[in-house]
């Protein structure tokens, strides 16, 4: 019975016998189709990043790329012919042996080769599963820019997918508002003049006080000045 597939140390010791010179033999899973079950070889491992079929087996004359799932390790003496064993005498005359794979889609005209049946049955399921297994190109991960404001200052952050691209970092208000003026979204302009406007009343409040300490503390200045 085929197994369940390859795991991550099947795939290592592929690779490395790869490596070697050697072509592993594995053997078809379930999930193979109508294949499963028989035997190939595998010829080489492309990248899995680029795709899940990564597992490039020579099954007759065809070179296929399948899925870790669809294949496992062959056990020992996976792939020899078993001799036939010679049939019993039968009163009646034996019946025209049948092909080992049918197709119910064409009708076999004769009895077909174990080779030729393999070969047709391959070609057969291959159109399936280019169908049922379009890999997708994958796309970019989202970006995000964020623009925040907390405590009196304005930070900006970039985030790819989970991936940090910028540690929120401190910029000018007028910096801010130049970038909230590229998005014309209702509202989001009005809040930051609003922002703006309540740090520059703020700001003036400061300044105007700092302005009266300091005219106090020359008049007091001037009066010791005075004194002597």
């Amino acid at each position: 019975m085929a197994g369940q597939g390859l795991s991550t140390d099947d795939v290592r010791g592929i690779r490395e016998a790869l490596a070697a010179g050697r072509k592993p033999k594995v053997v078809f899973t379930a999930s193979a189709g109508q294949i499963a079950g028989q035997v190939g070889q595998v010829v080489g491992l492309t990248d899995p990043a680029e795709s899940d079929e990564f597992v490039v087996v020579r099954f007759g004359r065809d070179e296929l790329p399948f899925s870790p799932a669809d294949v496992a390790v062959a056990p020992r003496g996976a792939g020899r012919r078993a001799a036939e064993p010679q049939p019993e005498p039968e009163p009646e005359p034996p019946a025209a042996a049948e092909p080992e794979f049918v197709l119910d889609r064409v009708p076999a005209p004769r009895p077909a080769s174990r080779e030729e049946s393999k070969v047709e049955t391959v070609e057969a399921a291959r159109p399936a599963r280019r169908a049922a297994k379009v890999a997708k190109p994958k796309g970019p991960a989202g970006l995000t820019v964020t623009l925040a404001y907390a405590d009196g200052e304005w930070t900006v952050a970039a985030q790819q997918g989970s991936k940090a691209l910028a540690k929120p970092y401190v910029v000018k208000p007028a910096e801010a508002l130049r970038m909230v003026a590229l998005v014309d979204v209702p509202g989001v302009h009005e809040a930051v003049e609003q922002i703006l406007a309540a740090e520059r009343a703020e700001a003036e409040q400061q300044a105007e006080k700092l302005r009266a300490e300091l005219a106090e503390i020359e008049a007091r200045l001037a009066e010791l000045r005075e004194a002597h």
